[in-house]
């Protein structure tokens, strides 16, 4: 079989989308213009490349045009940023959000476009051999496309629900209206249809191909992935037994849900998840770790390159990527400090800050009072007030904390935080140190401190500034340098296998109760994050709740959180609150709660707003106009 560079199929659309348009969009039955097609190799695989194309970038793609990043309460982003093509996005976290919304993904349309290409790329992809289409080759393709129908179909349940479902069936653009007009099937049996093809697709896709030049296609890995993630979510509150959803019918007034709890769901989860470890594992896939001298886990470094290193370069936790992903300098300056060419008015939240544990693997916040002061776990050790007298170092070879002296270096040490950081921000676990910029943090780009104090390099009177006091750190490498152009390549990441291993633990507390297993997997994660073991003895409840904290803090700014929080069917309680953080316009350092100039002190930045309905995606009004037998999620 022909070696060809799968990311260059990737990007290749230039010519399908020009001279082929009419597939993608139309796909008019036209023999000849297919014979045209499926007799040529590249346009073959031109055509294979259209329907992996919907494929999200989880990079800018989750930031800006699905917005995954921002719904969630990861992140904040200034109002004054909506003019910019944020205003999606942003409508979603004021509650903004309707049948007429705008969302640039377009989901509820474009989904079933690729899935269209890929039923027509079944029924046309011949054997050829003399041109490189040999039977074992189209087998393969086949179920790569196969894949991607699936992954398409759960991706739309994931956010809609119920949807139209004729699997299988390639419409003809000339069929009568009505028999294009379907409705919604029920949510299970679409959920059953996905399990099923995936689980068969993973028998016939390899586990991981031989030539770095095929990473990103499809793998039976993948499969099980989506696969596990898809039952994961049938299993959650939101789809599991919802008396939100039990009065809503299709047209043909069958229940779109089933009104009953079902526990075995959450049994069927855990055991697609197990299988996707046991394929994982076998196929040489773990979680990526870096190592100090002595053996012991690098946790900086680890959480760090985890995001950060290729496939090929070792990371090997990479289940599902994407190597290709556009605008992926603006996805880094969003990111980054005014002072060093960064936009800049892209933060993390007070509450993200407050959810990571201590160094002792402790949470330090447990709630919040009315007026929006924390309620500190005393056996956490955090301290919020005053300022550090000396620097900590940590055994790492991680650079981001500040320049490590010779003595540093012999000892095998490096800066964690610096001498005066305020304490909120001392003793915390590694992935804080990776995820998070805080003012007076080290800013190793520019040798120096950041300065977010009102007066400083890296603020100002300006929406491109820290408006809650912080940044965002996580999967930005520490050479990126937007002043010198200097933007290193990254790979997309869309499922890893920290994600299967907190998804088994999960359906195995819901299904089993907090045994052995699930203390294993949970661990296994936090072994990798440098913090100790969960305690013994947890209860079932205690052990959901650990859990959702290790998703919360592990996948943060991954574009998981959203997903997390619907399926729980936690919104109101994380996405219906007052947003906090540092003192936007103070200018002193100083954490006097009396003085307004004091930039060190809780202070209220918006409103963020949230109602029930905004579990679902709506289906867009314009296809109920269209569609006389679609059925408005509830609360639209």
């Amino acid at each position: 079989m022909k070696k060809y560079s799968f990311v260059f199929i990737l990007s290749a659309l230039t010519f399908l989308l020009t001279a082929c348009s009419d597939f993608l969009d139309k796909a008019p039955d036209d023999q000849l213009t297919m014979e045209k097609v499926f007799t040529d190799k590249i346009r073959t695989e031109d055509w294979l490349a259209s329907v992996y194309s919907s494929i999200p970038s989880p990079l800018w793609g989750y930031f800006k045009d699905y917005g995954y990043n921002v719904m969630g309460d990861d992140m904040v982003i200034p109002q004054e940023w909506c003019q910019f093509g944020w205003e999606h996005a942003y409508a979603y976290t004021t509650a903004n959000w309707s049948p007429i919304s705008r969302w640039n993904p377009y989901s509820w349309v474009e989904l079933p476009k690729r899935i269209r290409s890929g039923l027509i790329f079944l029924r046309e992809v011949r054997v050829i051999p003399e041109i490189g289409l040999t039977a074992e080759y189209v087998e393969q393709m086949k179920n790569e496309v196969r894949f991607l129908i699936a992954y398409y179909y759960a991706s739309m349940i994931e956010l809609y629900g119920p949807i139209p479902f004729p699997a299988g069936i390639i419409y003809d653009v000339n069929a009568p209206t009505e028999e294009m007009m379907i409705g919604q099937s029920p949510y299970d049996e679409i959920v059953d249809w996905i399990d099923k093809e995936l689980k068969d697709v993973s028998t016939k896709l390899p586990a991981v191909y031989p030539e770095n030049n095929n990473w990103g296609r499809a793998t039976a890995v993948m499969a099980l992935a989506i696969r596990a993630r898809t039952l994961l979510f049938a299993a959650s509150p939101l789809f599991n037994g919802n008396p939100d959803f039990k009065d809503w019918k299709n047209a043909a007034g069958v229940n779109l849900f089933k009104p009953e709890y079902d526990k075995n769901k959450w049994a069927r989860a855990a055991d697609a998840h197990k299988e996707l470890i046991e394929m994982a594992h076998g196929a040489g896939y773990e979680l990526y770790k870096e190592y100090n001298p002595d053996r012991t886990i690098d946790p900086f470094m680890s959480y760090y390159n985890m995001s950060l290193k290729r496939f090929s370069d070792g990371n090997k936790e990479i289940i599902f990527g994407r190597p290709d992903n556009p605008l992926l300098r603006d996805f880094q300056m969003h990111h980054l400090p005014k002072g060093i060419g960064g936009n800049a008015g892209m933060g993390v939240t007070q509450e993200l800050v407050d959810a990571f544990y201590m160094k002792n693997g402790l949470v330090p916040i447990i709630g919040y009072n009315e007026d929006g002061s924390p309620i500190i776990n005393p056996e956490s050790g955090y301290v919020e007030k005053g300022f550090s007298i000396n620097k900590e170092v940590r055994k790492t070879r991680w650079p981001g904390g500040g320049e490590a002296t010779q003595e540093d270096k012999n000892a095998g040490v490096s800066p964690i935080t610096l001498q005066g950081t305020y304490n909120m921000y001392c003793n915390r676990e590694p992935r804080f140190y990776v995820s998070v910029i805080f003012s007076e943090c080290w800013l190793g780009v520019a040798g120096r401190r950041t300065e977010f104090l009102q007066g400083g390099r890296d603020t100002g009177n300006t929406f491109d500034a820290p408006q809650n006091g912080y940044n965002v750190r996580k999967r930005i490498s520490l050479e990126v340098y937007p002043k010198e152009g200097k933007f290193p390549y990254q790979p997309g990441i869309l499922y890893r296998l920290a994600e299967a291993y907190l998804g088994y633990a999960e359906a195995l507390n819901e299904s089993q109760g907090p045994n052995d297993e699930v203390y294993r997997y949970v661990n296994l994660v936090r072994e990798r994050a440098g913090i100790p073991s969960l305690k013994a003895g947890l209860s079932q409840e205690e052990m959901r709740s650990a859990i959702q904290q290790e998703r919360r803090v592990e996948f943060n700014c991954e574009g998981i959180r959203i997903h997390d929080v619907r399926r729980w069917k936690l919104g109101e309680k994380y996405l219906d609150v007052k947003l906090y953080g540092m003192n936007f316009n103070g200018t002193k350092k100083s954490d006097d709660d009396s003085d307004p100039a004091a930039y060190y002190k809780r202070t209220f930045y918006k409103n963020r707003y949230f109602n029930k309905k905004m579990y679902l995606w709506p289906v867009p009004q314009a296809q109920m106009d269209i569609n006389p037998n679609l059925r408005q999620a509830p609360g639209y």
